[in-house]
């Protein structure tokens, strides 16, 4: 697609300065005088205006991770703290993404609090989710990988938090990104949506699933639609792709042609799915389908269906 990159959390060829994380006494000049996202629990600090940055003595960091480099934005080093220790008196958001609300702090700034960047991400600027989605994922993957898989023994982190070294084998470890492929199924005028069981109720989407080892993008995407759905898939081809860190994914948007149309579900995947006419779905995206609500604004299935039914999938 001609328009690939302007999907929420697209490159922005934002500098991300790989050069400096080597070198550790640098990244602590430019801490002092840059700027740093707080994260708590995944949910990013953020307002009307945008994300809520902080300097690096604030005390809403306080007893603070170790910060990850993000690069710069506007000139100026940025940063992302993880500050989970923090526990609030009371109102801790559902833990839901579908349901999170945003969780406020007594030193956050005014207008400012912790919000879900799923709820948040198609309201900022392109930098800023790029950024944002960073943090998180990198924030994500320290909380999840503190232990060398190799090893066992507790690993440290290291490169500006872009790696993670083991004290005991010496050991190096770096983030990873799952790939997924997600599918836009068409049969002449009509497109395959589904929904997975424990969605909220309206909500359907294009069928996902992660890309498997030794396979590739296409045969990935015959593979799940027709396990989820029994519908076979002829040709494929690329579309977008949309960096997912929810908690490290990599959706690779995919077109794929029906060759066949009967549905037969696998109750473990899917809840239920359904060919929906063009017609139908513009009015899902005006909020007027009695059946199937819009879907989430700044995701790459919204990204897809509304270019599809723009005709601007070239």
């Amino acid at each position: 697609m001609k328009i690939a990159e302007t999907v929420t959390f697209g490159g922005t060829g934002r500098d991300r300065a790989h050069g400096l994380r080597a070198d550790a006494a640098e990244l602590g000049r430019l801490l002092e005088t840059g700027r740093v996202l707080p994260l708590w629990r995944g949910r990013v600090l953020a307002g009307d205006e945008g994300l809520g940055w902080v300097a690096a003595d604030n005390p809403i960091l306080t007893g603070r991770a170790e910060p990850v480099f993000l690069g710069y934005l506007a000139e100026k080093a940025v940063f992302a703290a993880d500050i989970s220790h923090w526990q609030p008196e009371e109102g801790i958001p559902d833990e839901s993404p579908f349901l999170a609300g945003t969780q406020p702090h007594p030193l956050a700034g005014p207008g400012l609090s912790f919000i879900e960047l799923r709820q948040q991400m198609a309201a900022l600027s392109a930098d800023e989710a790029e950024i944002a989605a960073t943090a998180r994922a990198l924030l994500e993957w320290h909380r999840s990988h503190a232990f060398c898989p190799a090893c066992g023994a507790r690993s440290q982190p290291a490169g500006g938090g872009w790696r993670r070294d083991c004290p005991s084998c010496q050991r190096q470890h770096f983030p990873r990104t799952d790939p997924v492929v997600i599918m836009l199924v068409t049969s002449g005028n009509r497109v395959l949506l589904g929904r997975s069981p424990g969605w909220p109720e309206g909500m359907y989407s294009l069928l996902a699933g992660f890309i498997e080892p030794g396979e590739t993008m296409e045969a990935a995407v015959r593979r799940e639609v027709f396990e989820e759905t029994g519908v076979r898939c002829g040709p494929v081809r690329y579309l977008a792709s949309q960096p997912w860190p929810f908690p490290a994914s990599l959706m690779l948007g995919c077109a794929a042609e029906a060759t066949s149309e009967a549905i037969t579900l696998d109750p473990a995947e899917l809840e239920d799915a359904l060919w929906v006419p063009r017609e139908e779905v513009v009015t899902i995206f005006a909020g007027e389908h009695p059946r199937i609500r819009p879907p989430r604004r700044g995701a790459i299935a919204q990204f897809l269906l509304s270019n599809w039914l723009a005709d601007r999938l070239d």
